[in-house]
């Protein structure tokens, strides 16, 4: 297309999403009681950060951030997704579809970034525990996850504002779930090369250079583990990890099986386990970390103790 024609921009898109998958309604519905059992527990554990001073340390911030990221992210997603296949408003106009799309990868972001932030804390806690507390101030994790929300929107408004160059003068009908990027830019009829190029740099920056990370900082905490000479000590430090590596399993094992495997799976069952994995990590999470970690459980137990308290005395 010559540089000086105008750019076309469609007045809405159409999101096909799930069209043709046999009894749909009942998985929109798993979906909303996921995105329920999301905002709930989530709102759980941020409320207990709050509230609990002694969850006031570095390691709980990175999780108070999850927690919150996770709602933006599942809020940001299923109603949306709800609305627009449940109620059937599959129109949704050009810069809504945009905001659509940054906010969903945002949050799908900063959720890898902010693992990438809670093994960091468990490398410098296992490996240099006398100077975790220098190492790993408040201040510190502030920066870190401050470092990580730049990051995060840097590299999805240029994702966003290179979709912006481009004329769709073809087909306005997205074959995805949402204003999904590839599926997007793929439907302009001028040259795209950018917008494939960031398509690369996208999955390499926000899914495997943080899980390469990941992993050497565990390797690196393999090797501290194998130093400590007693096994109950040993196991002791291996369980302060234990959270974040279900964290990390839930969230990666799904996006890496799935993108492994996409080009072999039907269209409709690819869109089924990529809308899967947005949303089961943000239910899964908070579970994780009441279930697995000693602090959460105490200051549940207190909140609970205070409940019942306080009804004694209204008695």
């Amino acid at each position: 297309m010559d540089s000086n024609m105008t750019v076309v921009r469609p007045a809405y898109f159409i999101i096909r999403g799930f069209s043709g998958t046999p009894h749909i309604n009942y998985y929109y519905f798993f979906l909303l009681v996921l995105y329920i059992m999301s905002v709930v527990e989530n709102g759980v554990v941020m409320a207990l950060i709050c509230l609990d001073q002694s969850l006031k340390t570095p390691k709980y911030i990175a999780v108070f951030n999850l927690a919150f990221v996770d709602v933006v992210g599942s809020s940001a997603l299923v109603p949306k997704v709800f609305d627009t296949f449940w109620f059937d408003h599959k129109k949704i106009t050009y810069s809504n579809c945009l905001t659509y799309e940054f906010f969903n990868f945002l949050t799908l972001t900063m959720q890898s970034l902010n693992l990438v932030v809670l093994s960091f804390d468990r490398l410098v806690a296992i490996t240099f525990p006398l100077r975790y507390q220098i190492i790993v101030s408040l201040k510190t994790m502030f920066s870190l996850i401050a470092a990580c929300w730049i990051i995060a929107i840097l590299v999805n408004l240029i994702a966003v504002g290179l979709l912006t160059r481009l004329s769709f003068c073809r087909s306005v009908v997205i074959n995805s779930y949402f204003c999904d990027h590839g599926p997007l830019y793929r439907l302009a009829c001028n040259d795209y090369r950018p917008n494939d190029i960031i398509s690369i740099v996208l999955p390499v920056s926000i899914i495997w250079a943080p899980l390469l990370f990941i992993l050497i900082s565990y390797m690196c905490i393999g090797a501290a583990l194998a130093k400590i000479s007693g096994g109950q000590d040993r196991m002791k430090a291996f369980k302060t990890c234990s959270a974040h590596i279900m964290l990390v399993i839930i969230y990666y094992l799904p996006i890496l099986v799935t993108f492994s495997v996409a080009a072999k799976m039907p269209r409709n069952a690819r869109i089924i386990c990529l809308s899967l994995a947005a949303v089961i990590p943000p239910a899964l999470n908070p579970l994780i970390y009441v279930l697995q970690t000693q602090e959460i459980k105490l200051s549940l137990k207190k909140v609970f103790k205070r409940m019942k308290q306080s009804k004694i005395a209204v008695k």
